[in-house]
């Protein structure tokens, strides 16, 4: 869900690219040689899912996949992300210069907390059920916190936009409910298929 431009105010911009430059560097500062096929392969997934969305006033519905990018990454979710609404920016309009800081929270924080809850869990599970259901509230509760996120920072912004982070929220409630089945079957899959994905990359101090 992109924040559209002019949306955004002075003091809401400013947190938000203050938030995103510190992320960031230390997703690339955690960031091996190893790591970036895969934070470039996640970051192109992210792209991908956006390009579908339906406009909902001064923000949009589409697939996230942050949940699953959250698990993958880790910190690295910021630097994925961030490249990717650059380039949906520039080649699509979505979002804008002076809502980049924020959405990429919003997309990428969730993402991360996520990844603090269950990333062990993920990476201790066997493909089935269980992992399955792991995954699925991967998927939910990264959706759901950007959702939380993006009304939250309308609402700051002026509070006219009220009734639209509601729609958005509310709009979002089936998205939740794929994300969370997407990321199951996805996990799974990538257990049966390149569980060392799992591992944890060596990380340069």
């Amino acid at each position: 869900m992109h924040i559209a431009e002019g949306i955004i105010s002075p003091s809401v911009m400013l947190a938000g690219y203050l938030a995103t430059g510190v992320a960031t560097a230390l997703g690339l500062r955690k960031t091996s040689y190893e790591a970036i096929p895969k934070l470039a392969a996640l970051s192109a997934a992210f792209f991908t899912a956006s390009l579908i969305h339906i406009n909902i006033g001064p923000s949009s519905a589409h697939l996230l996949l942050n949940g699953l990018a959250g698990i993958l990454l880790g910190i690295r979710i910021f630097p994925a992300a961030l490249s990717a609404l650059v380039l949906q920016m520039l080649f699509f309009s979505f979002g804008g210069i002076s809502s980049l800081g924020v959405n990429t929270i919003d997309m990428a924080l969730p993402g991360f907390l996520v990844y603090l809850a269950f990333s062990g869990t993920v990476r201790k599970a066997e493909p089935g059920i269980f992992l399955f259901i792991i995954g699925f509230c991967c998927g939910l509760t990264a959706t759901f916190l950007s959702c939380l996120f993006t009304s939250g920072a309308l609402v700051l912004c002026d509070t006219k936009y009220t009734g639209s982070a509601l729609i958005i929220f509310t709009a979002h409630i089936p998205v939740m409910l794929i994300e969370g089945i997407v990321t199951g079957f996805a996990l799974n899959f990538l257990k049966k298929v390149r569980p060392e994905i799992f591992k944890k990359d060596e990380i340069p101090s």
